[in-house]
C-alpha cells in the first residue's frame, strides 16, 4: 500500500491544479470519523462539504448501493425506472412540490433552474430574461449558475450569461427596485452557504414570495446546501411562509452519491418540453437508490429532528468559545447544523484551518472569516463538543 507522501507526489505530477487541497490522502471513513492512508483518524464535522448527510459508511446506505448496483445502474432517459420514479415521488410528497427533473450536481440543479425560468417566460410569450440574484450568493461553476453567483472573483475570466443582476441579500427593497415585466425569476439560498452562512432576516423570505407573484416572476430557490435535513427541516423554505416555484437539490441528497434535482410546481411541468433540456446520468437508478437510501435513514433515525436540537447546541458551544475568545471571534450564527463562527477582521479561516487539521478537525471556509461547520447529520453532541474544544485550543493559541 502507497504512504501518503508517494501518493502526493503522484498527485503533484498528474493531477489538475485547479484545487489547493489539503496535504493528506483519505482511504476510509466511518460515522463521523475519516482516515488517512498511513491510519492517522480526523473528525469530520464538515461532511464533503454538507455532503455526507448520513456519514461515512452508513451501513443502510452502502447495502443500498450495492444492492442496486448488481442490479441495474444505468439506462438513459429513453426509459424509465423503478427506483427514480418512486424518489421523485418521495421528494414531491416531502417538498409540497409536484414535478421532480434529476441531474448530477448543484450547479447542473442550478442551471436547470435558469433554463426553465427564461424558457417559462419564452413559452407564455413574454419578454422575460432577467434574473435577480444576490450579491455573495453561490449557485454553482457552470456558466449560468456561475452568472447567478454574486461574488465577482468566481467569474473573473469567464464573461457570464447576461441578463442578471445582484442586490444586497436582505434587502427586499433593492430587489423591488429590480422588478418589473422583463424579470423572470428571483433566485435565492434560505441560508447563504458559502456566502458566510448568513441566515435569511426574519420575513425576507415571505418578501420576496410577495413581490415575484406581484409582478409575475418566478420564485426560485436553491436549496443545495440547505435542503435534506440540514437546517432541522426537510427543506430550507418550510416553515418561511414562502412556497418556491422551484427549487434545486444535490450535496446531501445522495450522501454522497453524486445526484442533483430540481422540483417544481405543476404549473412549471410545461416548461421545459422534451429536446429543451436534459442530462445523460440524470436520474439513474444507482444515484435514485443512494438518495432513497438517505431520505430512508433520515427518517427512521429521527434526524431532521435532531439536526435542529444538535443545531441549538452546536450554536450554544460556539457562542460561548466566542464570549470566552472576544479578540478572536466576533460570534456564531446559522440554522440547524449548518453554523458559522466568525471570526473578528484581521484573522483569515484557510491559514487557520491546517492548524484545525493539525489538531485532528476538519472544517471549512464560508467566505474570508467564517469556520463553517456542517457535520454528517448523525453527529452526536459528543463529537460536536469535541471538535469545538479543538477549535477553541488552536484560537487560544492565535489570540496568545
Amino acid at each position: 500500500m502507497s504512504t501518503s507522501a508517494e501518493l502526493l507526489a503522484i498527485a503533484a505530477k498528474r493531477l489538475y491544479p485547479n484545487y489547493k487541497p489539503a496535504a493528506m490522502v483519505l482511504s476510509r471513513g466511518r460515522g463521523c470519523e475519516l482516515f488517512d492512508v498511513d491510519g492517522r483518524r480526523w473528525l469530520d464535522l464538515c461532511a464533503g462539504v454538507a455532503v455526507c448527510s448520513v456519514g461515512h459508511a452508513h451501513p443502510k446506505h452502502v447495502k443500498a448501493i450495492a444492492e442496486q448496483a448488481a442490479r441495474l445502474m444505468h439506462v438513459s432517459n429513453y426509459f424509465f425506472n423503478e427506483e427514480n420514479i418512486r424518489l421523485a415521488d418521495e421528494l414531491c410528497e416531502k417538498s409540497g412540490m409536484a414535478r421532480a427533473m434529476f441531474c448530477n450536481s448543484g450547479a447542473e440543479a442550478n442551471e436547470a433552474l435558469f433554463k426553465l425560468a427564461r424558457r417559462h417566460a419564452f413559452t407564455k410569450g413574454e419578454q422575460r430574461t432577467k434574473i435577480v440574484a444576490f450579491h455573495n450568493a453561490f449557485h454553482g461553476r457552470t456558466m449560468g449558475a456561475l452568472s447567478m453567483t454574486g461574488t465577482p472573483k468566481y467569474r473573473e475570466g469567464f464573461g457570464e450569461v447576461s441578463g442578471v443582476v445582484h442586490v444586497a441579500y436582505g434587502d427586499l427593497d433593492a430587489v423591488k427596485a429590480q422588478m418589473g415585466k422583463d424579470v423572470a425569476a428571483v433566485i435565492v439560498e434560505p441560508v447563504q452557504g458559502e456566502g458566510g452562512v448568513l441566515p435569511a432576516p426574519a420575513g425576507f423570505l415571505a418578501g420576496l414570495r410577495a413581490l415575484c407573484s406581484e409582478h409575475g416572476a418566478l420564485l426560485l430557490m436553491d436549496e443545495v446546501q440547505t435542503g435534506i435535513g440540514r437546517l432541522g427541516r426537510w427543506f430550507g423554505f418550510q416553515d418561511t411562509g414562502a412556497m418556491p416555484d422551484a427549487i434545486s437539490l444535490a450535496k446531501g441528497l445522495g450522501g454522497g452519491f453524486p445526484v442533483g434535482a430540481m422540483l417544481t410546481t405543476e404549473a412549471l411541468a410545461g416548461a421545459l418540453p422534451p429536446g429543451t433540456h436534459g442530462s445523460t446520468f440524470g436520474g439513474n437508478p444507482l444515484a435514485s437508490a443512494a438518495a432513497r437510501s438517505v431520505l430512508s435513514i433520515l427518517e427512521e433515525e429521527g434526524l431532521v429532528r435532531a439536526a435542529k436540537q444538535k443545531g441549538e447546541r452546536l450554536a450554544a458551544m460556539l457562542t460561548a468559545l466566542a464570549e470566552e475568545l472576544p479578540t478572536v471571534c466576533a460570534g456564531e450564527r446559522g440554522e440547524g447544523l449548518l453554523r458559522g463562527l466568525v471570526l473578528e477582521q484581521g484573522f483569515v479561516v484557510r491559514d487557520i484551518l491546517p492548524k484545525l487539521a493539525d489538531a485532528g478537525v476538519l472544517l471549512t471556509a464560508a467566505g474570508e472569516r467564517v469556520l463553517r461547520f456542517s457535520p454528517p447529520l448523525v453527529v452526536t453532541e459528543g463529537e460536536l463538543a469535541e471538535g469545538v474544544a479543538a477549535v477553541r485550543k488552536v484560537l487560544s493559541a492565535l489570540s496568545k
